[in-house]
């Protein structure tokens, strides 16, 4: 029953949901950082007696002995950089999703979770849902049949070719520009960077690391793909991820406006060959929308169907051989096809822990309770999964990723993509 001492590292913008809801589970908020004092102005004033910081390096050495575990909610460009500080600190770490910017980051920071042994979970919190644990059960059960295609969608889109910004600002005196920089090749400051971060391949992952990481958590789950990370003793050959993209554009520094990635994946023990199809801003991307709205039995709710309230913006459709799946972005809910059939259906038994919380969860885990199903382990294996879109996307042509050995095997740029030179005094 003690209660944990818990330090936020981001607490504007996505943080603003820590700073309300730590304080809520039996915690001690001791310490709060963030770089831009202007959008950390409310939450430092909510919980007054937590010390405030602008850079996690010195809150880490400052208060180390007085933090148990710490919340990441900074831009995705800093996630790895924090969380590793964090976990070689020797605290249990929660990451908002993506776990992090690029693929190389993402297999150092599961690697280093199983070194440091904490308590670690990334913050899709749909994997906590009861919707999630019973569609899992479903598929594993075999109530869909063997499941060979999957659709997963988002209508956000991102922002297409955009013009460097070359005209250097004034730094306003809230923002501490050089830390919000973090790792990411230095650069003059222009507002601009900042007011689309997520359309800048530097800064951000676009709707594969905002979205993906919740729409296309359950097949990765259900479908057993995070087995093809683990080296299996009868495997005869490499078992590669193939990826096909089509796009509005490659861009170098930003990210398409539309996007259809097809990602193909090998049989996993008894799970045959899958496709998993990511559209994203399918209103302007060709072709997905028809073939969906003839599956699900129904239109999509984009704004101009239904209640008109874009319910549907995001969503995944399993597609098995006797029944689909069709799950809400967040995996908060979930509807089995054809609803007829399944009038008074009960199915399995129930097999997955159930979950009190996606962060009482991880809290939990900090205190000695079982791992949190969305830890390290796992969701470094995800972040993989949903970022190589973003590879696929700049080169704008089909790649072949090796997961056990970490390598695009047919395309040496995508290769050198999968991470980044850190800048001078960063590091993992």
């Amino acid at each position: 029953n003690e209660k944990l001492n818990v330090a936020l590292v981001g607490v504007g913008g996505r943080g603003r949901w820590f700073v309300e809801t730590i304080p809520k589970l039996n915690t001690n908020v001791v310490a709060m950082c963030d770089v831009n004092e202007r959008k950390a102005e409310q939450s430092f004033k909510e919980i007054p007696a937590a010390r405030k910081f602008n850079d996690f390096r010195k809150m880490l050495d400052e208060m180390g002995k007085e933090i148990d575990a710490v919340v990441v909610a900074t831009p995705d460009n800093t996630h790895a950089v924090a969380t590793a500080a964090a976990m070689r600190a020797g605290k249990g770490v929660f990451c908002e999703k993506p776990l992090t910017h690029d693929i190389k980051e993402a297999r150092t920071i599961r690697l280093l979770a199983a070194e440091c042994k904490v308590a670690t979970q990334m913050g899709n919190q749909g994997t906590s849902s009861e919707a999630f644990r019973r569609a899992v059960e479903l598929v594993h059960a075999g109530v869909l049949g063997e499941v060979r295609e999957v659709h997963a969608w988002n209508t956000g889109g991102g922002p297409g070719e955009l013009p460097i910004p070359t005209e250097e600002h004034k730094v306003p005196e809230y923002l501490h520009w050089d830390l919000w920089l973090g790792p990411a090749k230095y650069r003059p400051y222009n507002s601009r960077w900042l007011d689309g971060w997520h359309g800048w391949r530097d800064f951000g992952t676009g709707n594969l690391g905002n979205w993906a990481s919740h729409t296309m958590n359950l097949p990765f789950k259900a479908l057993r793909l995070d087995a093809l990370w683990t080296r299996q003793s009868n495997a005869s050959a490499k078992s590669l991820v193939k990826l096909t993209p089509e796009v509005s554009g490659v861009h170098q520094h930003s990210l398409p406006k539309w996007e259809i990635i097809h990602y193909d994946f090998p049989a996993r023990g008894d799970m045959p060959a899958v496709k998993i199809h990511w559209y994203n801003g399918p209103g302007q991307a060709p072709g997905p929308r028809d073939q969906i709205e003839q599956m699900l039995g129904r239109r999509l709710d984009w704004g101009d169907a239904g209640e008109k309230k874009w319910a549907d913006h995001s969503g995944c459709l399993l597609v098995g051989g006797k029944a689909m799946i069709h799950s809400t972005g967040h995996n908060m809910s979930f509807t089995l096809l054809p609803q007829d059939k399944f009038k008074d259906f009960e199915g399995p038994p129930r097999v997955l822990p159930r979950s009190q919380g996606h962060e009482r969860e991880w809290l939990d885990a900090c205190k000695g309770g079982p791992p949190a199903m969305s830890n390290f382990d796992y969701a470094g294996r995800l972040a993989e999964f949903v970022l190589l879109g973003n590879v696929a996307t700049l080169v704008g042509e089909p790649i072949e990723f090796d997961p056990l050995e970490m390598k695009v095997v047919n395309n040496a740029q995508a290769d050198a993509a999968l991470g980044r030179e850190y800048r001078q005094g960063w590091s993992l």
